[in-house]
């Protein structure tokens, strides 16, 4: 889960259809061109660009459209020219931009710009504590979280120090918390965006019915998110409601198609024997990593995962290389180590696990892949224990690989 400044939205109900008044993607470009119209009545207001601007990285974010991302950078940019000091709006605006981008040395060098302009401004706290995060300076994210909550304690204060205590593997503090944010909430958007990570909160930790009850509520308040859509499939997909796991993965990519959506419809459909329409969704994860290489980009978790799988393990490992130096976060370490199993480098993929875990974060994938690379060591023990682990925490956190961990937890206590 990353928190960037203003990224709230949500998604459709399963029996009804969203009407288009009430679509995310209408709600931002009404709003967007409201932010138009005020720049062209008042060109020279840098306030009026740098709003625009984190109005189009709102959309980016929820609608996965790059050109949302260029027409950010102009108007932020364009702020930047007509006020270039203490204009810590847009100087928010460019590094929440930069954080979307997953370019969190650069958004950290715009936070710090943002809260030397103002030091009281929540949003560029919000912003630092983010990068800090991403970039694994965790005890100074804490911090920035904590100066954050004491001079605003909005909805999205409280929705990054959920996540500060879910990395740290409090999740009960982390549901409080989040819950504290629903509350706080003052539009439809900040209370489905709470409840997208209430939901989610439920389902990483095997509590799928609460997970697709907390969906179905923000997506009574605000449907057509793909989001929540997402967070439902994967509710749906642990209870064997396959059908309605595809219908939601499948609106989810219509709306929004992110790599994380795709891999998961992929590998729900590998796992249902329909190998076929799982290859569909893996050929437009390919030709994303195209574009992406074409463009100079660094691959994110879901890619590397996907190459260890599905691809060269070489690439994967080369792969998750650079999406360390450029964000060296949990799981970013993760995939790292999953890269460096599959490419038969288990004492370096271990380490790799280790650092994945080391905040005590409570993820059954995170534990799952550790449980095999120790498996692979011959640390038989170490295995059982974590693949007991990831069980215990969610016992169908993957479709796929929730069954191989159940098969290798048989194997191992056989030979016991």
């Amino acid at each position: 889960m990353l928190f960037t400044v203003g990224a709230l939205g949500l998604a459709p109900q399963q029996q009804a259809p969203a009407t288009a008044s009430r679509s995310p993607a209408l709600h931002h470009a009404n709003g967007i061109e409201a932010l138009r119209a005020r720049v062209r009545n008042l060109p020279a207001d840098p306030t009026g660009w740098s709003s625009l601007g984190m109005a189009y990285v709102q959309q980016a974010r929820s609608t996965a459209d790059p050109a949302a991302y260029t027409r950010a950078r102009a108007a932020l940019r364009k702020s930047l020219v007509l006020q270039p000091s203490g204009n810590f709006a847009a100087e928010t605006g460019m590094g929440a931009l930069e954080a979307s981008l997953h370019r969190f040395s650069e958004a950290l060098a715009w936070a710090r710009r943002a809260t030397t302009s103002d030091p009281y401004s929540a949003p560029a706290q919000g912003v630092l504590a983010d990068a800090l995060t991403q970039l694994g300076r965790y005890e100074e994210s804490y911090a920035a979280v904590q100066r954050m909550t004491d001079l605003r304690p909005d909805s999205g204060a409280l929705a990054r120090a959920s996540y500060s205590w879910e990395i740290r593997g409090d999740t009960r503090r982390a549901r409080d918390l989040m819950e504290k944010s629903y509350q706080a909430a003052g539009t439809p958007s900040d209370k489905a965006f709470a409840l997208t990570h209430l939901a989610t909160l439920a389902l990483e930790t095997g509590d799928p019915n609460t997970a697709v009850d907390l969906a179905n509520t923000g997506l009574a308040t605000l449907p057509g998110d793909p989001a929540l859509l997402e967070t439902r499939a994967r509710a749906h997909a642990a209870l064997g409601q396959n059908r309605q796991a595809v219908s939601d993965y499948t609106t989810a990519i219509a709306a929004a198609p992110l790599p994380q959506y795709l891999l998961g419809l992929g590998d729900l459909q590998e796992s249902l024997g329909h190998p076929e329409k799982a290859e569909e969704q893996y050929s437009v994860l390919r030709a994303q990593d195209r574009l992406r290489k074409a463009n100079g980009g660094v691959a994110d978790v879901d890619g590397v995962l996907f190459e260890a799988d599905h691809g060269d393990p070489g690439t994967a490992v080369a792969m998750g290389r650079t999406a360390l130096r450029q964000r060296p976060f949990l799981a970013v370490h993760d995939a790292m180590a999953w890269a460096l199993h599959r490419a038969g480098r288990d004492t370096e993929a271990l380490e790799q696990a280790d650092l994945a875990l080391a905040l005590g974060t409570v993820s059954a994938p995170f534990y799952f892949h550790r449980a095999l690379i120790n498996e692979a060591l011959g640390r038989t023990e170490a295995a059982r224990t974590d693949l007991r682990q990831a069980l215990n925490i969610d016992l169908h956190f993957h479709p796929v690989d929730a069954p191989r961990a159940r098969a290798a937890l048989s194997r191992i206590e056989a030979a016991r």
